[in-house]
């Protein structure tokens, strides 16, 4: 099995980033964080989460991810460490507020994870972060990886909505609690994906970022091609050649 591409940043944005700034700034809204408080944004990627939470007016914000291409592209005016989000570099009761932006599902032990977020949160802090509704809500996706499994069946195997257990609701909830989090709430963030044609919604794929482009790489052009046509067959194009789809994210929060 192929693993997942986590480098380049730009290739990153056209594919999902774009979409997941929609998010970020409905979450860190949902969140209400007054102005002067120290930010982690643990999986950073390229910034996208980064980028609202330095709108709140933060007296600092630490971005750390493993992937040192995406660090080159998130934000300057945050502090980007190099490291894993289940062993964070990072000393006890540092942050007044541990967020994490669809990385989550992508660390090996999620639980780990939530642990390290609560440790590095200090008392009375915000711990939250969103993830890809993928089984049903990221609609991108679940086309790709629909078209794929009739081409190839073994596609079944990479699909997001079935290797992520903790991209559901129950499970976030579950992982908080298991953490000692407290004041635990969870909800649905749905933002729209337009693309301006086909070639918009296609190209993404090609740029070998993310579980779904990293699988087409492996992909010999006879196998793309029948993928590609039958997205084109199936994705809901109006009149003017525009795709409108959406994207749902689960996001969850608690207290330290």
């Amino acid at each position: 099995m192929s693993e997942d591409v986590w480098e380049a940043g730009d290739a990153y944005e056209a594919y999902v980033g774009r979409w997941s700034r929609k998010v970020a700034a409905e979450f860190v809204g949902w969140l209400d964080v007054p102005a002067g408080r120290r930010w982690l944004d643990a999986g950073c990627g390229t910034g996208a989460l980064t980028s609202a939470a330095l709108r709140t007016g933060p007296a600092r914000v630490v971005g750390v991810d493993p992937s040192r291409g995406f660090l080159r592209t998130a934000p300057v005016e945050a502090h980007r460490v190099a490291g894993d989000a289940a062993a964070l570099p990072l000393g006890d009761a540092s942050f007044d507020v541990v967020v994490s932006g669809l990385a989550l599902n992508f660390v090996p032990r999620p639980g780990a994870a939530v642990a390290e977020f609560a440790r590095v949160a200090a008392p009375g802090a915000t711990v939250a972060a969103y993830v890809w509704d993928y089984a049903t809500g990221m609609q991108m996706m679940r086309l790709f990886w629909d078209a794929a499994a009739e081409v190839d069946p073994a596609a079944a195997g990479r699909d997001e909505g079935r290797r992520f257990p903790i991209c559901h609701e129950p499970a976030l909830r579950a992982a908080w609690a298991a953490a000692g989090l407290t004041e635990v709430a969870t909800r649905s963030i749905e933002v729209p994906t337009v693309f301006a044609g086909f070639d918009d919604f296609w190209q993404p794929f090609l740029g070998g970022q993310g579980a779904a482009p990293s699988y087409l790489a492996t992909l010999g052009q006879h196998e793309q091609h029948a993928i590609r046509e039958l997205l084109r067959a199936r994705a809901p194009a109006s009149a003017d050649g525009t795709i409108a789809l959406t994207a749902a994210a689960w996001a969850v929060r608690g207290r330290r």
